[in-house]
């Protein structure tokens, strides 16, 4: 595990940080209104409630924004585990897809389960060099325990080249 987690873990725990966080880094999903609830190596909840701001024309919530908390809950154990690495580690979303059950009109948790995949991949790009391309899974959930979408999201890592 990358040594730097947890430092990045206590950071982007602390809400007021996290919106800052997403202020600086990400303003759609700030105005989205997106939250982070759990988040350990593990596993990642990215929440967002449904709201005026991110609503689509059928009073549901917009796909793009379920999309967006969606690749959070996969980024976010990703992110954490190239966080101040050395050599650094490049990392790209290359592919979405989505598949939607329920409308959502209320709040929903986007629920990722693949950190030791993710630390895995990452491991083992630093340990030859070469690129690693791997799919996550992050599944909505509302508030009556159903689930309302699914999204498979790929991800490509890089290790940058080191700096002597």
């Amino acid at each position: 595990m990358n040594p730097h987690f947890k430092t990045f873990q206590q950071q982007i725990s602390q809400p007021w940080k996290f919106r800052l966080f997403l202020l600086r880094q990400l303003p759609a999903a700030f105005i989205a209104g997106l939250r982070l609830d759990v988040f350990d190596d593990q596993q990642a909840s990215v929440r967002v409630r449904y709201g005026w701001l991110n609503q689509n024309p059928f009073r549901s919530m917009y796909f793009a924004v379920q999309s967006m908390a969606a690749e959070m809950s996969t980024g976010l154990l990703a992110f954490a585990q190239i966080y101040r690495r050395q050599p650094g580690v490049s990392m790209l979303v290359v592919g979405v897809e989505g598949n939607f059950f329920k409308k959502v009109t209320g709040t929903v948790h986007f629920i990722c389960n693949d950190g030791q995949k993710i630390q895995d991949a990452i491991e083992a790009c630093l340990q030859d060099g070469e690129s690693r391309t791997i799919t996550c899974d992050s599944n909505g959930i509302n508030e009556d325990g159903e689930t309302v979408a699914n999204f498979r999201v790929t991800w490509s890592f890089k290790a940058k080249a080191r700096k002597d």
